[in-house]
């Protein structure tokens, strides 16, 4: 447990000039955007101060991509959490999860091909694919018991019929929070084989799955699902650093790892804060993620008991994000503008995440226990 967590205060987190609070309205408690409001890992914050104090100039690696210190990291954590042994060759840096989607679609695909994705999921990935003139090809994922499902006999049929090119996985899932199990990511696997599919996968929350749950990264599964899987991941989400625009792509596809590479400086290169940040998250900040994860799951036990009857929710797998489910309240105009307007709290609108959005909103709970039983406590009246 973080000593300092019930020492948050609305009043100084309004006074920070990051997205999440100071879009918020002073009256409103903003539970949007998935950004946690505890501080980051003191390493991190450490790493970060040297950089200042010791050195602007030039990193050592600069001009020399083999020698960025980021690739090696990556394929440690990758092989002392997950036992997978990636290649740090096949590893290149970009400043966020989207430019590397962004830049494998373009070197990869060309305008009216199909990227397959379950849905709803993360708004800027359907912003890319449509923005980029490619084909939105949702794969629902549905209610089932606890959790969410999605119809593998389905997806095969459609890419039989289809032009789909691209599996764009999100998993851990956001924002459902669904954790595919082993014998689900070999669905896809075959699937992706037998349709000829290049894979994606975002696996930017792979750090914050919850017990008794198990991250399996798809690239993992076999060295011929590696070789057509572009794995996208960055600390930014576990460790509260999304400001240090840092991320990471293993590029198994050999071609798509040569176009990635031409010409040299088109898709930037990795600079000294995002890397010290995310050295020092992936190397000495899992004591602090071991503090993290009770309180997150604390958390997401706390929306479930306190939610009021009529909204549906799954407790996550992972994330520090919940999908709530209000179609059964009949709010006008929208649940997103009705809470808040009358419970003054900022949500995520279920809409913007795509097909089977509509009704929905999205609920950050990383934060104090506090601060999360006002917010719900305002979702509550707000009903009553």
């Amino acid at each position: 447990m973080f000593d300092d967590l019930d020492d948050l205060d609305v009043r100084a987190l309004h006074r920070r000039p990051g997205a999440k609070w100071s879009r918020a309205e002073p009256d409103v408690l903003p539970a949007w955007i998935a950004e946690m409001d505890f501080p980051p890992a003191p390493a991190v914050r450490e790493a970060l101060l040297r950089c200042v104090e010791n050195d602007l100039g030039y990193p050592s690696w600069d001009g020399r991509p083999e020698e960025i210190p980021l690739r090696a990291a990556f394929a440690e954590r990758m092989r002392e959490r997950h036992g997978w042994a990636p290649d740090p060759a096949w590893v290149r840096e970009f400043t966020d999860v989207n430019q590397g989607l962004q830049a494998v679609l373009n070197v990869a695909t060309r305008p009216g091909d199909g990227v397959v994705v379950h849905t709803p999921t993360y708004p800027p990935f359907l912003e890319t694919i449509a923005s980029m003139g490619r084909r939105l090809h949702a794969v629902p994922y549905t209610a089932d018991g606890d959790g969410w499902t999605f119809d593998t006999d389905r997806l095969d049929r459609e890419l039989g019929e289809g032009s789909s090119r691209v599996l764009l996985l999100v998993n851990p899932h956001n924002p459902t929070g669904r954790v595919l199990c082993r014998e689900e990511l070999e669905a896809l696997a075959g699937l992706a084989l037998r349709h000829d599919l290049l894979v994606v996968a975002d696996e930017i929350h792979a750090d914050l799955v919850h017990e008794p749950h198990r991250h399996i990264p798809f690239a993992s599964l076999s060295a011929e699902v590696a070789a057509r899987t572009v794995t996208l991941t960055s600390a930014t989400k576990a460790f509260n650093v999304p400001g240090a625009r840092c991320a990471v792509a293993h590029v198994g596809p050999a071609e798509v790892r040569e176009a990635l590479a031409h010409p040299t400086h088109l898709y930037g290169e990795p600079n000294t804060f995002g890397v010290a940040a995310t050295l020092a998250a992936w190397r000495e900040g899992d004591g602090w993620l071991a503090r993290l994860k009770p309180v997150l799951a604390r958390n997401a036990a706390l929306v479930r008991d306190r939610l009021p009857a009529g909204v549906g929710y799954r407790v996550p797998q992972a994330t520090f994000l919940a999908w709530l489910d209000c179609r059964g309240l009949d709010l006008d105009p929208d649940p997103h503008t009705f809470f808040l307007d009358k419970a003054r709290v900022l949500l995520n609108d279920g809409r913007t995440f795509g097909p089977g959005g509509e009704g929905f909103v999205r609920l950050n709970f990383a934060t104090s226990e506090a601060i999360l039983e006002d917010i719900l406590r305002r979702v509550r009246r707000s009903l009553d």
